[in-house]
């Protein structure tokens, strides 16, 4: 899928973190001229999804949630929240996502942020990120289950979750809940109630 056209911006709701994003009027499959291919993934990259947003405010406002520790951002997209945590004092910062595009567009905005981060994954990190993970049945079938095995390994796992459809909340607690600022072009909506959720 062709990559839509982007530009370093900060964001209204973490202003700390600049990203290289695509312009606000833009949606997810417009570079592709609206057309869905399941073999290319469309550029969640190019976006400041809100549940990234909200997991990067609660850990900038709440360091010492993982200062000090070793950090996963599962599915990174922009690599937000894996930003967030590096700025936020996290030893060691791993963002992983399965598609190579969104790895390398970590990698350019974590250079913007000065901040460093690998794309090896850790066998147990201390922290486990996830922002907006669950707007599918098989991805959140998929991230639940990988989520559920990092806990049982006594990992603290943080999922940043603006209500979508799939969040299997009841394995959740809310630590927190912000209205975040979001693209009306991406969303249908200028603002998201989103909340950050610790695993039980």
């Amino acid at each position: 899928m062709p990559s839509p056209p982007t530009a370093l911006r900060p964001l209204p709701f973490v202003p700390e973190i600049s990203l290289h994003l695509a312009d606000s009027s833009a949606g997810l499959f417009d570079a592709a001229d609206g057309e869905f291919h399941s073999d290319d993934p469309p550029p969640f990259w190019a976006f400041a999804w809100a549940g990234g947003q909200a997991l990067a405010r609660y850990l900038l406002d709440r360091p010492e949630t993982v200062a000090g520790s070793v950090v996963h951002d599962l599915a990174t997209g922009s690599g937000i929240a894996a930003i967030a945590a590096a700025r936020a004092g996290a030893t060691e910062v791993v963002a992983t996502d399965l598609d190579p595009a969104a790895e390398a567009a970590a990698g350019r905005n974590a250079a913007a942020n000065n901040v460093t981060f690998s794309n090896k994954a850790v066998a147990r990190p201390d922290v486990l990120l996830a922002g907006d993970v669950f707007y599918s049945p098989s991805v959140a079938a998929e991230m639940t289950q990988r989520l559920r095995a990092a806990r049982r390994e006594s990992t603290l796992v943080l999922v940043g979750d603006p209500g979508r459809g799939y969040f299997p909340e009841r394995l959740f607690e809310r630590v927190a809940e912000y209205s975040v600022p979001v693209p009306a072009a991406l969303e249908e909506t200028e603002t998201l109630v989103t909340a950050v959720w610790r695993m039980r």
